[in-house]
C-alpha cells in the first residue's frame, strides 16, 4: 500500500456509498423492483448491482428477471423507487462532515458520480455536504460512465487539475478502475468489506485519523 501523496493537484470524491449512506436506499429500490417479477434479492444481486449506473442495473435486473434487452422499459419504475427511497434525509458516512470541513476550507472539491443529475442533485440537496463541492458531473453528462475514466477526466478538469497529480476517493471496483484509468492516485473505503478492493491507500472509513491528518497538510501542487 502506498503512502498517502504530500501534494496534489486536485481532489475528486465518488457519492453513493462514499460520502452518503444511499447504498441501502438504492437496495430497497432494487428489491423492491425484483419483488414485481417475483425476484429475490439476496446478496449475490447486491453485489453485481453494486456501483452500477441506472442504465447498467436495469440491464441487470432485466436479465435477472428473465427479460435480457429490456432494461430500458424498467428505468421509469426504478428512479420512481430511488425517488421515494431518497427523498428524505440522507445521511453522512462516518468521517465525512470532518473530512470535507478540513479540505473544503484548503481545495476545491468534486464529485464524479455514476448516478445521473436528477438522483445526485436529490441526494445532495438533503446531504448538508452540497456547499463542500464546487464542482460535481454526473453520469448522463458523459458519454461514457464507471468503470470508463470520462468521470474523473471532467470532474478533475473542471478543477484546472491533473488526474496524474490528483487523488481519486473511492467504494467500489468499478470506481477504481475509472479512478485508476484517469490516472489518479486511489484511496479505497470498501462499501463492502469482502470486495477485495485495491486501492493505493486503502482503509475501512473516511473518519480514519489518517485521512485527517492528511487532509490538515497536503499541499495544493503535483504530487
Amino acid at each position: 500500500m502506498s503512502e498517502l501523496p504530500q501534494a496534489v493537484s486536485g481532489i475528486v470524491f465518488d457519492c453513493d456509498g462514499l460520502l452518503l449512506d444511499t447504498e441501502t436506499s438504492w437496495a430497497r429500490a432494487e428489491a423492491a423492483l425484483l419483488a414485481r417479477y417475483g425476484h429475490p434479492f439476496g446478496e449475490r444481486e447486491r453485489r453485481l448491482l453494486l456501483g452500477r449506473t441506472v442504465e447498467d442495473i436495469c440491464e441487470v435486473i432485466a436479465t435477472l428477471i428473465g427479460r435480457p434487452g429490456q432494461g430500458a422499459d424498467l428505468r421509469d419504475p426504478l428512479n420512481e423507487l430511488v425517488a421515494i427511497e431518497l427523498g428524505e434525509q440522507v445521511t453522512p458516512m462516518a468521517g465525512v462532515p470532518e473530512l470535507l470541513g478540513i479540505l473544503s476550507q484548503r481545495f476545491p472539491l468534486a464529485i464524479a458520480s455514476n448516478s445521473n443529475r436528477a438522483v445526485l442533485d436529490l441526494i445532495l440537496g438533503s446531504s448538508g455536504i452540497a456547499a463542500h463541492f464546487e464542482v460535481t458531473v454526473a453520469a448522463d453528462e458523459v458519454d461514457h460512465p464507471k468503470p470508463h475514466p470520462a468521470l474523473y477526466l471532467r470532474a478533475f478538469a473542471e478543477l484546472g487539475a491533473s488526474a496524474i497529480d490528483g487523488i481519486a476517493f473511492e467504494d467500489s471496483a468499478t470506481g477504481i478502475a475509472a479512478a485508476r484509468a484517469a490516472g489518479a492516485f486511489v484511496v479505497a473505503v470498501p462499501s463492502d468489506p469482502a470486495g477485495g478492493l485495491d486501492g493505493d491507500f486503502l482503509t475501512a472509513s473516511l473518519g480514519d485519523p489518517r485521512l485527517h491528518r492528511w487532509a490538515s497538510t497536503v499541499a495544493v501542487g503535483i504530487g
